[in-house]
């Protein structure tokens, strides 16, 4: 396969600037509507390209392809394809590519590219963005590339990098432009206009007073509607905002709660210190969203796209919870054998095990699954913890009734009365216990202050496997005088 630094040395490849990247041809045309491709045309015609080494023809492929699909494309390629596909791009479509990518698989394309080419793709970034990127690289990259940038830039993003990890402030960008009370609308105008190419968003201006302490905000609309001479102060309304120290899901959650395009960030004293955009505070509840469902299926976040992840990174993903769980599963097989002389005698008792395993594993998943999901939004908090207990002993009363019941006819049909009403009082109480520890575990762990997530459904599955066969078990005996 051709080398990414080779392909300037290539006379079939397309002529490329300075720095590397592609010069397209306008001229060159093609017997596809490249626009109209879905992603997988797309692949396998570029994928026929570079394998004919037509690489004028691909360069021109990547550019004519929407933003997304080329998006999609990198994210779907090994880390051996994703610099040669990168160096068809022109350096405009490159870097919002490259902005676009998650920074995991940033940090796989940049091993690929040429240094001036990594040297500017890192100084275009914003900060937060080139912040993101740093975590992902090995420290002594990540120094060389900060060194390399210019002292204003470089300010930028140390300001960034003071904030500890999971902060918001680590996600905030300070690039942003902000308006005096005292100024009139066209003066703000004038600012706006200014600063215009240099910031992230413009919808949404911060008002500071001349200590930059944040009083208000004030849209772009407004500014744009009101009398030329109407001041600032008196067009703008009152700022929602938040720590920079807060963490990010929290702060991410305020943003989508209130609805608003820019969240302010301050420091201890109120002063203003940079901004959450929308598109930031998205991307980060659903990497919070991922990492939640990952955790709660017994597996860390691949923080990649999948297709993109080495096969050992999945493994590592899973493999260390398959092993906790396994330990923990040995606990079920000991109450089995301390049961064993029950099971001896009546050896219809054997069949029921996996029901009640699966039914109070699954009414647990349920209630921790509700329960995570409500401390995500805000809805309850660990102080909330005996109106949870109620919630759900309650809760799981009701599915117990329902299917103890439907238990008790089908086992009692089969088996005789006896023997259903151990399956019937069994799934009653193993649906109350399972529904009640899955609901008090994750507000257990934000007690603690660590991740819901973490108490994962696996972990609950394991606990009430062994104590729904423990209350199987013993209302057996009592029932059947065993």
């Amino acid at each position: 396969m051709t080398d990414p630094r080779d392909l300037a040395d290539d006379p079939a490849a397309p002529p490329t600037d300075a720095t590397g990247f592609a010069l397209i041809d306008a001229s060159v045309d093609d017997d596809a509507s490249y626009g109209e491709m879905s992603l997988d045309e797309a692949t396998r015609r570029l994928a026929r390209l570079r394998a004919r080494g037509d690489l004028r023809a691909a360069s021109h492929l990547m550019d004519s392809l929407p933003d997304q699909v080329v998006v999609d494309m990198f994210e779907r390629s090994t880390d051996r394809d994703l610099a040669v596909a990168f160096r068809l791009l022109p350096k405009g479509r490159a870097l919002v590519v490259f902005e676009a990518l998650d920074a995991p698989v940033q940090s796989d394309l940049l091993r690929g590219l040429r240094e001036e080419q990594v040297a500017h793709l890192f100084e275009e970034l914003d900060p937060d963005d080139r912040v993101a990127l740093m975590d992902e690289l090995p420290a002594l990259v990540a120094t060389r590339l900060l060194r390399g940038l210019p002292p204003e830039e470089r300010a930028l993003t140390n300001e960034i990098l003071g904030y500890p990890a999971g902060s918001i402030g680590r996600r905030m960008t300070p690039e942003f432009v902000s308006a005096r009370p005292e100024m009139t609308a066209e003066q703000a105008l004038a600012r706006v206009h200014d600063r215009l190419a240099d910031v992230e968003t413009i919808y949404t201006i911060p008002v500071v007073d001349q200590g930059r302490r944040l009083i208000g905000v004030v849209g772009l609309r407004s500014l744009m509607g009101a009398d030329p001479r109407e001041l600032v102060g008196d067009l703008m309304n009152d700022a929602i905002s938040i720590h920079a120290r807060a963490s990010e899901e929290e702060a991410a959650r305020l943003s989508a709660d209130e609805r608003v395009i820019v969240l302010p960030i301050t420091d201890e004293e109120d002063r203003l210190v940079g901004i959450l955009t929308v598109d930031d505070a998205l991307r980060i509840l659903e990497d919070a969203e991922t990492e939640d469902a990952a955790r709660q299926g017994g597996a860390e976040p691949l923080r990649r796209p999948y297709l993109s992840t080495p096969v050992r990174s999945i493994v590592r993903s899973r493999v260390v919870w398959l092993l906790v769980l396994a330990l923990g599963a040995a606990l079920t097989v000991q109450v089995l054998a301390v049961f064993e002389t029950t099971l001896e005698q009546v050896v219809a008792l054997s069949l029921f095990v996996p029901l009640i395993i699966g039914t109070g594993g699954n009414t647990g998943n349920q209630a921790a699954t509700t329960v995570t999901r409500a401390l995500a939004l805000g809805d309850v908090r660990p102080r909330d913890a005996l109106r949870v207990l109620v919630q759900e002993v309650r809760t799981g009363f009701i599915l117990g009734l329902a299917l103890g019941g439907v238990g008790l006819l089908a086992a009692g049909f089969i088996f005789g009365f006896d023997f259903g009403l151990v399956i019937g009082l069994t799934l009653l109480a193993l649906c109350t216990i399972a529904a009640t520890v899955g609901g008090l575990m994750p507000l257990l762990a934000q007690s603690v202050k660590a991740d819901p997530a973490v108490f994962s459904n696996p972990f609950i599955t394991t606990f009430v496997d062994a104590i729904g066969l423990i209350v199987y078990f013993l209302i057996a005996r009592s029932v059947l005088g065993l």
